[in-house]
C-alpha cells in the first residue's frame, strides 16, 4: 500500500511537533487520531479531508443526491444548543490536526501542485487551507452522540495569510498543521501553519488565520459553538490575539471609505499625485499626462470569466470557497506579471471576506487590477461578482486583496478617478498592514 497522503492527528513531539504556544497532550498512539488515506484519480483536491468533511455532514457524492442529503440534514435540528452554555467546552489540542502532503513521497500527486518553472501552485494551497480550517472546526464542535454534525461550518473570512521566507518545492512534502485558537458564540478563529520538509526538518513556510461561522443544519441561520479552555499562559495569549484580531477587524470596516471620508493625510496623498499629472503646458485641470514610468490604473485590469460547475461544489451544495480563492488568486497574479513585466511571487493575502455563497450554474465575473505599487511591491484587488443564468443581474460575493513582489521595481500606477484614488488608498491600507515587508530571496518561489 502506497503511503499516507494525509496524516490526521492530536498532539505529537518530534517531527509532527505543534506550533509554539499549545498544551502538549497524550503520547498514547492508541489515542492519536489517525486516517490512512490516499489521493485517488480524482479532480477533487486533498481528496480526503474533503471526504472526511462529507462523512460529518452527511453529504452525497452524487449531484443528483444533494437535495435528498440536504433534506435528511433537517433531522439534524434537535441536536443543536440553545445556548452555547449547553455546549462542553473544548480545548485547543481536541481540535489539533496534522495534514501530510507527500510532493517529495508520492510524485505522482506532483502534477496537480506543479507549475511550469517547477514550483508549487500557491491557489491549489489556498484551496488545502480552505478544506483544513473547516475540519478542525469540525473536530472543535464534535458530538459524540450524533453520526452527523448538525452545524453547517462554513468560511467566513480569511483573516491573513503570511509568507515565510521559505521556497515550496514540489518534490518536497508539505505539511499543516492548525487549531482553533479563539471562539465567539457562533464562530471561531483557526490558526493555520504549514511547512515543507528540508532535509530532516520541517520548515515553516506561512502562517493563516481563518475566520470560521457554524449555522445551522441547513444553512439557513447561525448556532452555537462550544467554548474554548485555556490551560496556559500561551494559550491565553493566542485567544487574546484572537480578541484583539475582531476589533482590528471592527476598526477596519468602521473607517472602511465606503462609509468614511479619507483623513487629512490620505487627501493630500491624493492631491499631490493628482498635481503631478497636470500638463505643464496648460493651465487646466482637465489636462492630465502620466510622469515617467507610471500607469494608469485604468490600464492595470484583467478580467476572466467562470461557470460555477457541480465538479466544484462544496459538501453543502455551493461552490467551494477554497476554488474561489483559487481562481481569483491566479487572475491577480496574472495582473501582477502583465503590470511588471516579470514573474511575482506572493507575500501577503489579507481581508477576503465572504459576502454572499456562489450558487452552482452561476457565472462567476472576476475583475483584477493593480491598485498600489511601491518599489518591488504590486498590491492587486479581484472583485468577485455572480449573476445566474436566469437574470442578468450581478451581486458581489467576494473582493481578494493580494500582496505580491517583483524581481525589479515596478511603475508607479495613478488613479485617474475619484473612485480610483479610493481604491489606491484601499491599496495603500491593505498593503501597510502587512506586518514585515520581506525582502526578495531567489528562493522564495510562490507561483500560481
Amino acid at each position: 500500500m502506497r503511503r499516507a497522503a494525509l496524516r490526521l492527528c492530536t498532539w505529537s513531539k518530534g517531527l509532527f511537533a505543534p506550533s509554539r504556544g499549545l498544551t502538549q497532550g497524550s503520547q498514547d498512539p492508541e489515542k492519536q487520531r489517525v486516517f490512512h488515506i490516499r489521493e485517488a484519480c480524482s479532480p477533487i483536491h486533498v481528496n480526503y479531508v474533503r471526504d472526511k468533511l462529507r462523512e460529518i455532514v452527511g453529504a452525497s457524492t452524487n449531484w443528483r443526491d444533494h437535495v435528498k442529503a440536504m433534506e435528511e440534514r433537517k433531522l439534524l435540528h434537535g441536536f443543536l444548543a440553545e445556548s452555547q452554555k449547553e455546549l462542553p467546552p473544548r480545548r485547543m489540542k481536541d481540535s489539533y490536526i496534522e495534514v501530510l502532503l507527500p510532493l517529495g513521497s508520492q510524485p505522482e500527486l506532483r502534477e496537480k501542485y506543479l507549475t511550469v518553472q517547477n514550483t508549487v501552485r500557491f491557489g491549489r494551497i489556498l484551496e488545502d487551507l480552505d478544506s483544513l480550517g473547516v475540519l478542525i472546526c469540525y473536530m472543535h464542535t464534535k458530538i459524540h452522540s450524533a453520526k452527523m454534525s448538525p452545524l453547517s461550518i462554513v468560511t467566513a473570512l480569511v483573516d491573513k495569510i503570511g509568507m515565510c521566507k521559505k521556497s515550496l518545492s514540489p518534490e518536497q512534502d508539505i505539511k499543516f498543521s492548525g487549531h482553533v485558537s479563539w471562539v465567539g458564540k457562533t464562530s471561531m478563529e483557526v490558526k493555520i501553519q504549514m511547512f515543507q520538509l528540508h532535509g530532516n526538518e520541517f520548515c515553516p513556510v506561512l502562517d493563516a488565520t481563518f475566520v470560521m461561522v457554524a449555522r445551522d443544519s441547513e444553512n439557513k441561520g447561525p448556532a452555537f459553538v462550544n467554548p474554548l479552555i485555556l490551560e496556559s499562559p500561551e494559550e491565553e495569549e493566542l485567544f487574546t490575539q484572537g480578541e484583539l484580531n475582531k476589533g482590528r477587524r471592527v476598526t477596519f470596516s468602521s473607517t472602511s471609505l465606503l462609509k468614511m471620508a479619507p483623513s487629512a493625510e490620505e487627501r493630500t496623498t491624493i492631491h499631490e499625485m493628482f498635481l503631478s499629472t497636470l500638463d505643464p503646458k496648460t493651465i487646466s485641470f482637465q489636462s492630465r499626462v502620466l510622469p515617467p514610468n507610471s500607469v494608469w490604473m485604468e490600464n492595470s485590469k484583467l478580467k476572466s470569466l467562470e461557470i460555477c460547475h457541480p465538479q466544484e461544489r462544496n459538501i453543502f451544495n455551493r461552490i467551494f470557497g477554497g476554488f474561489l480563492m483559487r481562481k481569483a488568486y491566479e487572475l491577480g497574479w496574472a495582473t501582477a506579471c502583465n503590470f511588471g513585466g516579470s514573474r511575482p511571487f506572493v507575500v501577503a493575502v489579507d481581508d477576503i471576506m465572504f459576502q454572499k455563497p456562489v450558487e452552482v450554474g452561476s457565472l462567476l465575473f472576476l475583475s483584477s487590477q493593480v491598485c498600489f505599487t511601491q518599489e518591488n511591491y504590486i498590491q492587486v484587488r479581484v472583485h468577485s461578482e455572480v449573476a445566474s443564468l436566469q437574470d442578468k443581474e450581478h451581486m458581489t460575493t467576494n473582493v481578494f486583496h493580494f500582496t505580491f513582489m517583483s524581481e525589479k521595481e515596478v511603475p508607479l500606477v495613478f488613479p485617474r478617478t475619484y473612485g480610483e484614488s479610493m481604491l489606491y488608498l484601499d491599496g495603500q491600507r491593505h498593503f501597510n498592514s502587512m506586518s514585515v515587508p520581506v525582502t526578495l530571496n531567489k528562493e522564495y518561489l510562490v507561483e500560481p
